[in-house]
């Protein structure tokens, strides 16, 4: 047995080391970023066989991205997805969470035979992967609020030094560091294969739903077709860009203690309901095979629903 499981660790060090030889580096990975965003995605031809429009694939396999197309909601995630700068396929990711949720689901039976409450331990472990993408697009919105003040400000001395705005984009997508040189390079990329600008800038502000991105995208409309000196605009909505940064930190210090709350109460019930489990399963066991105990549970996950969206009212604040 010994060396069985000396063979199962050498046997996985070696794919240890063989997957960190073979990952690609920095430039490689952005050069296959970039050539799947331009390749994911179909055509629509007309009865000549001549392409006429673009539009992006939510499935490599046609007869699956039709399927999902018929999906209510399918956009939306596919949007979040993207929101969220992660490379999961929107298949991947809704087949994935029904199997989790369905398998969970079947493997809690197996120790509460209480249905309702299998079904909500499986829809919870099914959201997971939403709520993990929700929290990653949150922190890709604050690292990219923290930088955009960083890119305006190269915009605007870009402008003065007589760069164009096309320019100042590139410039941005080459200088200013992810995520905000992603996004920038996706603007100049479009306006560059034939985009109009006010609609590679309507896109930006649509994968970024942010203020001071529809800031600058109004910004910079208004200047093509109104005229004006776009460059002390840009620098001015800089300014009040760091003045919202500086009031965000400020606020999230004073909101501190209240989101430390909300997290301690949502999480102590179900620790301590894991470790009386642990030391007396039969003295738990009474919440779920009881019905006075079901209703309990119940009772006890609506009131905390009702307490989190209450804390999370309090401490959020707009600015």
């Amino acid at each position: 047995m010994s060396l069985v499981i000396l063979f199962v660790l050498l046997l996985l060090l070696s794919f240890g080391a063989i997957v960190l030889v073979l990952k690609p580096g920095k430039t490689e990975a952005d050069v296959q970023r970039h050539l799947s965003d331009m390749g994911d995605v179909f055509t629509a031809v007309d009865a000549g066989g001549n392409t006429i429009l673009r539009r992006e694939s939510l499935s490599s396999i046609p007869w699956l991205n039709s399927l999902l197309q018929q999906v209510p909601g399918s956009l939306s995630l596919r949007l979040l997805i993207t929101q969220a700068g992660s490379r999961w396929a929107l298949s991947t990711l809704l087949f994935g969470s029904v199997l989790a949720a369905l398998a969970t689901a079947w493997i809690v039976s197996l120790f509460m035979p209480a249905v309702l409450l299998d079904l909500l331990v499986g829809v919870a472990v099914g959201v997971m992967p939403y709520l993990y993408l929700l929290a990653k697009r949150s922190a890709r919105f604050q690292r990219f609020d923290k930088l955009l003040p960083e890119a305006i400000d190269l915009m605007s001395r870009a402008l003065k030094a007589g760069h164009a705005v096309t320019s100042a984009l590139e410039m941005v997508a080459q200088e200013v560091g992810d995520p905000v040189s992603g996004e920038f390079r996706i603007v100049f990329d479009e306006q560059n294969l034939g985009l109009p600008m006010r609609e590679a800038l309507l896109n930006l502000a649509q994968r970024l739903p942010l203020e001071d991105v529809r800031f600058v995208a109004t910004a910079i409309l208004v200047q093509r077709e109104s005229g004006g000196n776009l460059a002390e605009v840009l620098d001015k909505t800089a300014g009040v860009m760091r003045d919202r940064i500086r009031l965000r930190g400020q606020l999230r210090i004073y909101t501190a203690q209240g989101r430390l709350t909300g997290w301690i109460l949502c999480a102590m019930p179900f620790i301590i309901f894991g470790l009386v489990s642990m030391a007396n399963y039969d003295y738990e066991k009474k919440l779920w095979t009881d019905p006075l105990g079901l209703h309990l549970v119940y009772t006890g996950l609506v009131m905390m629903a009702v307490g989190v969206l209450a804390i999370r009212k309090i401490v959020d604040i707009r600015v």
